[in-house]
């Protein structure tokens, strides 16, 4: 990429960085590397992978690992090239990134914001990582992806659904595949209106941190707009384990709604509970009480068993989809592990091929170049169909997937349904209304 190119998009001419604001720390330094943080000197380049190892997302956690295992082992020649033999750009041939054979690190963000940061500055600091990708949760992502900002590496999100990450805290090296809250929230509310009607009467129960407060904003924002009422909203920490002095109040509180912002272990434990109260039994306004979950995944069904059966939804992807990315990318994970993947799999993967791609597109592991390699760029042959990363944002754009537990499940993966194709019209909204100033690329060094 040119120096001009360069200079636009936030570097001096001297190697400074325009407008950051920060004083780098002396593992930076640009004495010791080549324009940017963690240029590659020799035959391999590092990746790091911060997943949640331990904590409520753990199952998360450990198929992101499996899928970023997987990509590293395509990108290097391995296996039999997954997505990467139906993905629209042709760059990525099994030679690595840039002709560097991939290795990567890995750090528990223990699904706390804290940790996740010491991991991912651990691995970029210690080891050199050039990108860091993974999380299972919001809070942890916009930290990391703060971070990332700050140091001058490109920062792949994994798992993170709130609508902060692209919006109010967005960040130029920062990019989501993963979809977002006011998507989920666009794809289900006529869903719902058609099956359970315009006049409910909700009560949210609700992550207590950033993902969980967008997501029931998105949700609440979405019904009421069709004529639900929303009777109470509880947010319920993150630790919490025992739901049940949450879910007796919903029985007096005269909702015919249950709605559950949460994820994880949250999910399973806070449905578990709301069944175990015999709420999907009652009649209430003379209504069949009803659960929503704003965003599933095949890895909570499994946790929640029979109790998610004809409950709605929403997610990112799903092993089920017959498109040749998909069915590419299922047969490769289950060859390796077994079993099909999950959501999470599925988006870490594809961020990994996407950064491989972008750098080799670009000619460079240089994040500003990355960074534009990536911005409006459109693709295919990853699931979802034709895919958009917005420049504006750094929010991908998509098909969304509405699904519901399924009645007569033939095994314990095949638990969800896919109901609706949700277009990405549908879910598409202007850059500015989450607010946040993208800024500029930083290349660290």
């Amino acid at each position: 990429m040119s120096k001009s190119t360069l200079t636009r998009r936030g570097v001096l001419k001297s190697g400074a960085v325009a407008g950051a604001g920060l004083a780098l720390p002396t593992y930076l330094a640009a004495g010791s590397h080549a324009g940017y943080t963690n240029a590659p000197t020799g035959s391999t380049v590092t990746l790091g992978f911060n997943v949640p190892q331990t904590g409520p997302y753990a199952d998360e956690g450990a198929d992101e690992l499996r899928a970023f295992q997987l990509a590293v082992e395509h990108l290097n020649g391995g296996g039999d090239g997954g997505m990467m033999n139906t993905f629209s750009s042709k760059t990525l041939d099994g030679t690595g990134i840039l002709g560097k054979k991939v290795e990567f690190v890995t750090g528990d963000t223990q699904t706390k914001s804290d940790a996740a940061r010491a991991s991912a500055r651990s691995m970029i600091e210690k080891d050199g990582a050039v990108m860091i990708s993974g999380g299972s949760s919001s809070g942890v992502a916009v930290a990391v992806q703060a971070l990332c900002q700050e140091a001058g590496v490109i920062f792949m999100a994994g798992l993170t659904h709130s609508n902060d990450t692209t919006g109010k805290d967005k960040k130029a090296n920062g990019f989501r595949h993963f979809f977002n809250s006011y998507m989920s929230g666009a794809a289900l509310a006529p869903i719902l209106a058609n099956n359970y009607g315009t006049d409910r009467k909700a009560y949210h129960l609700t992550a207590d941190y950033n993902w969980g407060y967008t997501t029931e904003e998105a949700v609440r924002t979405s019904t009421e707009a069709m004529g639900w009422e929303t009777v109470a909203a509880v947010k319920t920490p993150l630790t919490q384990t025992d739901f049940s002095s949450y879910i007796a109040p919903v029985l007096q509180s005269g909702a015919d709604v249950l709605v559950l912002n949460h994820y994880g272990g949250n999910m399973v434990n806070s449905l578990t509970n709301a069944v175990q109260f015999g709420l999907r039994d009652k009649l209430v306004n003379n209504k069949n009480f009803e659960i929503v979950v704003p965003l599933y995944s095949r890895l909570m069904a499994k946790g929640a068993g029979a109790n998610v059966k004809g409950i709605y939804g929403s997610t990112n992807w799903h092993w089920s989809l017959q498109d040749e990315g998909s069915k590419a990318f299922v047969r490769s994970f289950g060859e390796k592990y077994g079993f099909p993947p999950s959501q999470a799999a599925h988006t870490c993967y594809v961020q990994t091929l996407l950064y491989a791609d972008a750098c080799n597109r670009a000619g460079t592991f240089n994040p500003c170049g990355v960074a534009e390699a990536l911005e409006g760029f459109e693709f295919d042959g990853m699931g979802n169909g034709k895919t958009l990363y917005r420049a504006e944002d750094h929010q991908c754009f998509k098909d969304v997937l509405v699904v519901r537990g399924k009645e007569n499940p033939t095994s314990e993966f095949d638990l969800l349904e896919i109901v609706e194709v949700t277009p990405v019209d549908q879910v598409t909204y202007d850059a500015s209304i989450f607010g946040g100033e993208l800024g500029s690329c930083n290349p660290g060094a």
